[in-house]
């Protein structure tokens, strides 16, 4: 059984990776992703995006990191991977799966659920130019808006050469509302023959012990849970009941000191809101602080509540 932390872009940044893989439990984390377009990246891009390529492409805590890329042109998301590997990561993620409008209206993401001959082109260009002994993972949805070609793409990401599939078990229209269709990922187990990982709705160990029955997958990969319950991993695993509120709040203020001495310190409020959104869902006590916080501007009233 593996439990890997999931690329939710804007939220699981460097810092977020590094605190919840200190937690421990991760067996891996995919980066957030790095959009391709018409050029081959400079260094810089991967290092801001993936900061642990300067740490063996691995947390603090020793996690290994896969970088991931979002593109739907074989040739640059090509040259592209081979200077991720490069850099260091750990093979390389390729992200079919994002919804966000914006990424979509340029055709990429989950927009390329539409086109599976230019799912297996991506692919096959990309293992085509990272070296064997690299890794070439793809992510997606069971489709746009319907379900009926899940195993159609899953099977030319296989065809192409992939050597693992992560399946979120919805469509892009169908976003994050619950449920997650665990038992299409069954289906699409059944019609290959390489790893795939079960992504959607795991919460807790009483819903990965149901999505490994209807899924069939022992390997799982957690992206909102993880904020919900910072130890999720273990829990999952069956080693550790979620972590007491108390020590929820000392991670709280953990990330906020990794934030406000970061580039990234003007957008600590909207962060760590984005975060209590989602502890709030698995913890009561959260309720009257993310009432306090949420009306708050500046980081040091934020700071102030966290600690009172």
């Amino acid at each position: 059984m593996r439990v890997i932390l999931a690329p939710m872009e804007g939220v699981a940044d460097a810092p977020m990776r590094s605190l919840l893989t200190s937690v421990g439990g991760y067996d891996m984390v995919i980066s957030e992703f790095i959009r391709v377009v018409d050029q081959l990246l400079p260094e810089k891009v991967f290092y801001r995006l993936c900061a642990e390529l300067a740490n063996n492409s691995q947390t603090q805590a020793g996690t290994p990191v896969r970088l991931q890329l979002l593109g739907q042109h074989p040739s640059w998301m090509a040259e592209n991977a081979l200077r991720a590997v490069e850099l260091g990561s750990r093979g390389v993620d390729l992200n079919f799966g994002c919804p966000a409008p914006m990424v979509n209206r340029s055709n990429g993401g989950a927009a390329l659920l539409k086109e599976p001959d230019t799912i297996y082109r991506v692919t096959h260009s990309v293992r085509e130019a990272v070296p064997s002994n690299h890794p070439v993972s793809a992510k997606i949805r069971l489709g746009w808006d319907d379900k009926s070609r899940c195993v159609e793409i899953a099977q030319a990401i296989e065809a192409a050469g992939a050597t693992e599939l992560t399946v979120h078990a919805r469509t892009k229209e169908e976003g994050y509302r619950p449920p997650a269709h665990w038992e299409y990922i069954n289906q699409i187990k059944e019609a290959i023959s390489i790893p795939v990982i079960a992504n959607g709705e795991v919460w807790n160990r009483e819903d990965y012990q149901r999505c490994q029955v209807v899924s069939g997958c022992n390997d799982v990969m957690v992206g909102r849970g993880a904020l919900a319950v910072p130890n999720l991993a273990h829990v999952l695993k069956g080693t550790q009941d979620a972590m007491p509120w108390n020590e929820v709040k000392q991670l709280l203020l953990q990330y906020s000191e990794y934030e406000i001495v970061s580039a990234k310190e003007k957008y600590y409020p909207a962060r760590i809101k984005q975060w209590l959104r989602f502890i709030v869902l698995q913890y009561e006590e959260a309720d009257l602080l993310f009432r306090q916080v949420r009306v708050m501007k500046q980081t040091a009233d934020i700071l102030a509540a966290l600690k009172a």
